[in-house]
């Protein structure tokens, strides 16, 4: 037993928890569970939990359906929100019987990318600002969907029912050992946005599963509901999970440079070129619901084309300067991926691709100065910009030919992820829309 799976066992035994839920998620991010009573924990540390792995949308196949998760002692946290009957969790890895990795566990495929950075010498690190919205209720009322109030950005509205939500959102996510850098209104009605402080990519994947089921907690307790959703109505900015990135070695960030243009090093230019580079073969999976190109073509501040810019809102990535004097600071923002999108597999790509244009030597075009939608799509082609997917059969066509993101993500996922994907597309497309019968019936 290790000093940390020690510590685990003691304080269920010292707090009395009854229960301890074993957290994973499938393809596309969602949470699942299974809860252990006090006894059985030792057991999964030295053996694993068996469970149908052909149960969980894209993990196994039903010939190899017997999987093992095992807990992760390091995200062990006591659960603040269930009162009198005391319950912790922990993250699982997944492997097969014989003890090898599940090439489908999307938590498998962010490690596989963080061993390779290490093997060149870096440390990934994020840190995420998450949008979401907060409507009355889950079900739209006669007017349409009802936000909790009519606030924009970085509005102060003391004693309402979103101020008392979002304090509580910060205490338990405190109290569960993520560190919340800011919170506050945004632009739209009922909107909100809370800010992670950075940490490494794996722990930050964690940290954003996390994240969404205390905000839904949070909104339970209220009485009002969350969402995650891209795009909840054409007539409201959409929700992001803008992400911004940065490399080191030892201490030393590689992405700094004193007196560089913007203090950027020439690696932190190879890796905003390797964004630049395969970012429309990695948009399916950093905005993979039918729903998200809503918000990459709905306006607004979400980018439309491959672009990066100095502190320019509408590129895809952007170089922020707030202490440009700080070399710990200085980092990339990659503002594409929205609030619903898998952690996991979208930190794993991003840091692939940027990998690629420092490997490779890839070069960084020329930032832009202003917003391309202003220019003419004439204009924006003899310039070379090109536009990221304009939806989701689009953004399929580029992953499904795209060598980095089936590397990536490996075999047995990249496939059924694709599947998924394109079975949401043509559920879409048979649809008939409100759009289609007010204008044609």
């Amino acid at each position: 037993m290790s000093k940390q799976q020690d510590y685990v066992l003691q304080t269920i035994s010292d707090r009395g928890i009854k229960f301890i839920r074993l957290w994973f998620t499938d393809v596309l991010g969602t949470l699942k569970s299974i809860a252990l009573a006090p006894a059985e924990v030792e057991g999964a540390f030295n053996e694993g939990v068996g469970f149908d792995g052909s149960a969980i949308e894209g993990l196994t196949r039903r010939t190899e359906a017997d999987m093992l998760l095992h807990p992760d002692p390091s995200t062990f946290q006591v659960l603040p929100w269930h009162g009198d009957d005391e319950t912790a969790r922990m993250f699982c890895d997944i492997t097969t019987p014989d003890g090898q990795p599940a090439s489908a566990d999307p938590r498998q495929v962010l490690r596989r990318a963080l061993d390779r950075a290490r093997d060149l010498g870096f440390t990934f690190y994020i840190h995420p600002e998450i949008e979401f919205y907060l409507l009355k209720s889950a079900s739209p009322g006669p007017d349409g969907l009802e936000p909790v109030d009519q606030a924009g950005y970085f509005d102060h509205v003391p004693g309402n029912v979103v101020d008392l939500f979002r304090r509580r959102s910060v205490r338990l996510l405190e109290e569960l050992g993520i560190s919340v850098e800011f919170s506050h209104h945004e632009a739209g009605p009922g909107q909100n946005e809370i800010d992670l402080r950075y940490a490494d990519a794996l722990a930050m994947a964690d940290n954003v599963i996390t994240f969404r089921t205390v905000i839904q907690e949070a909104a339970a307790e209220q009485g009002i509901h969350a969402t995650f959703m891209p795009k909840p109505h054409s007539k409201w900015p959409g929700s992001g999970m803008h992400t911004h990135m940065s490399l080191f070695e030892g201490a030393t960030n590689v992405f700094h440079e004193a007196g560089a243009k913007h203090q950027l090093s020439r690696t932190g230019r190879q890796f905003i070129a390797g964004l630049l580079h395969h970012a429309r073969e990695i948009t399916a999976v950093t905005n993979q619901h039918v729903n998200s190109y809503r918000r990459l073509w709905g306006g607004d501040e979400a980018p439309s084309y491959v672009c990066w810019g100095h502190n320019n809102s509408s590129a895809l990535v952007r170089v922020p300067t707030y202490k440009p004097e700080k070399s710990r600071s200085a980092r990339v923002e990659y503002r594409a991926i929205d609030s619903a999108a898998n952690p996991y597999l979208t930190y794993a790509l991003l840091l692939e691709a940027g990998l690629r244009g420092i490997e490779e030597g890839y070069e960084i075009p020329d930032e832009i100065d202003g917003d391309l939608r202003d220019l003419s799509e004439r204009e924006r082609q003899v310039l070379g910009y090109k536009n990221l997917p304009m939806n989701l059969d689009e953004a399929l066509a580029l992953t499904q030919e795209s060598e980095l993101v089936a590397e990536t993500l490996g075999e047995q996922l990249f496939d059924y992820f694709l599947t998924n994907k394109q079975d949401e597309w043509l559920g879409f497309r048979r649809q008939v829309t409100n759009f289609e019968l007010q204008r044609n019936l």
